[in-house]
């Protein structure tokens, strides 16, 4: 799948990525730009961060999760994500309230 349209970059591509940081250092903290500078692209329109984002969190639980890491290291991602989410503004999305329509 097509994540990054600007950059022609793949869900795969992305995912591979981010497997290679892991292994260099499994618990670093992973984020878009140093997915797109490891690959040497840029974050064009930036309108696939949210997606990288997920990506992330989804790639990195299941190699914590495949790890040999105990359960007490192993820290939900999506959890600490979502927590920030709420606590920095949920409310709105690209500067958008909530209850904006396009149409």
């Amino acid at each position: 799948m097509l994540i990054c349209h600007c950059n022609i970059i793949t869900e795969r591509e992305i995912e591979q990525t981010i497997v290679d940081l892991l292994d260099q250092d499994p618990w670093q903290l992973i984020v878009p730009a140093k997915v797109y500078h490891t690959m040497q692209k840029r974050g064009r329109c930036c309108g696939c961060f949210p997606n990288v984002v997920e990506t992330i969190i989804r790639v990195t639980e299941n190699y914590h999760t495949r790890s040999e890491a105990s359960g007490a290291d192993i820290v939900s991602h999506l959890d600490r994500v979502r927590g920030l989410r709420v606590q920095y503004g949920s409310r709105t999305h690209e500067r958008r309230k909530a209850d904006h329509r396009a149409a």
